[in-house]
């Protein structure tokens, strides 16, 4: 007599619908053009706006961001400082974003 062979039958996995959600990711250089372009529209420092775009072009060529961390943190600064006097312009998203950046 042989044996007789029996298979498991399982339930077909479910396959989820849900994606998940994707990290906001805040790109430096991104944040560093934002803010330089927030500084010249207020006309706001001309030496931090001539150093972010010499920092910035730095960034492009050698993707090293230690000079960019240093200028928007000086940026932040300024940048806090007018938003304390009501300047126009000046966001709280904006300065959100900085804050995630030298985070």
């Amino acid at each position: 007599m042989a044996k007789a062979t029996t298979k498991m039958v399982t339930a077909p996995e479910k396959k989820s619908t849900v994606k998940p959600k994707a990290k906001s990711t805040v790109s430096i250089e991104k944040v560093t053009e934002e803010v330089l372009a927030k500084l010249k529209s207020l006309d706001l420092d001309q030496q931090l706006q001539a150093d972010i775009e010499w920092c910035l072009g730095s960034y492009r060529y050698d993707q090293n961001a230690t000079g960019l961390i240093e200028v928007i943190f000086k940026a932040h600064n300024v940048l806090k400082v007018a938003h304390a006097n009501k300047t126009k312009g000046i966001t709280s998203t904006l300065l959100s974003n900085i804050e995630k950046v030298l985070n």
